[in-house]
């Protein structure tokens, strides 16, 4: 708790927010159990940019910033792998005898880095940068694809049977939506990263990744966590149903795909996205 007063105090000394608004936001953050600056930004109160300027300053850190516009030992990006990175947004920078430069979105959540560092022999020393810039580094640096940013409702098709692909695609486009399609688990995660849709609509059995995994390693990314996932399968009894939505999916179909119930579903599906029930 005394962190979140810290950081408080530096918004207050230099005039980005009030001492009344510091305690209410403190108040809301106890509530929910979420993280001062974390909800600073949910309520569009700081940008990213003076979050990492105060978290810098808070724990006497460096800021980096333009991740994107340097070239990177491909060495060093290996000492994390990109699902790890994204889970915590880190990005390794620069390795100097058995120091590990990595820039930080959070400098108090540095266990597992920490952790991966001494198995490497080596000391982790964080600096501070944006969760968009580090977003963007690892789209680019370990995915070699540019950071993408969707402003038409945009559903991600992840499906190998071309025939349901192409008829989901063909409703979903009708109904107006951007389309993207891949065909295995893998790349359609791939895509969540780069593309990052609105809504994903999934088969169950795939290549490389099914659609459970898919569901899995999007859960397990905090930027993600509440990106709709939509079950496309075979009819499924009501106890395996019951399983899918305790999975954490948000809606299922069945198939073969019926154009009112896909776009019916789909509907739903973006509103949640848009009135953001799960904001805390």
């Amino acid at each position: 708790m005394q962190e979140w007063k810290n950081i408080g105090q530096i918004f207050i000394e230099n005039g980005t927010l009030s001492q009344k608004t510091v305690a209410r936001i403190l108040n809301i953050s106890k509530r929910h159990n979420k993280r001062f600056g974390w909800t600073l930004e949910k309520l569009e109160l700081v940008t990213e940019e003076e979050l990492a300027a105060a978290l810098a300053q808070q724990f006497g850190l460096k800021l980096a910033s333009n991740l994107t516009r340097f070239s990177y030992d491909q060495d060093v990006l290996k000492l994390l792998n990109y699902e790890v990175a994204l889970q915590n947004l880190i990005f390794p920078l620069k390795k100097e005898h058995n120091n590990l430069l990595l820039a930080v979105a959070d400098p108090t959540n540095l266990t597992i880095a920490h952790n991966m560092a001494a198995n490497a022999g080596l000391q982790v020393i964080p600096c501070v940068a944006t969760r968009s810039e580090i977003y963007a580094a690892i789209c680019k640096h370990y995915l070699d694809r540019n950071l993408q940013t969707q402003d038409k409702d945009t559903v991600l098709i992840v499906e190998d049977e071309a025939v349901s692909q192409a008829t989901a695609k063909e409703f979903l486009t009708k109904a107006n939506y951007n389309v993207l399609v891949e065909n295995n688990g893998l790349d359609g995660f791939k895509r969540v990263i780069s593309d990052r849709p609105h809504v994903i609509l999934t088969d169950k059995v795939m290549p490389k990744f099914d659609g459970f995994a898919l569901l899995k390693s999007i859960q397990a990314v905090p930027e993600f966590k509440s990106m709709p996932v939509i079950l496309m399968s075979d009819k499924l009894s009501p106890a395996d149903e019951m399983k899918v939505f305790d999975m954490g999916f948000f809606d299922y179909i069945p198939k073969p795909i019926n154009r009112i119930t896909l776009v019916s579903r789909m509907k739903r599906a973006f509103r949640f996205n848009q009135q953001k029930y799960d904001f805390f």
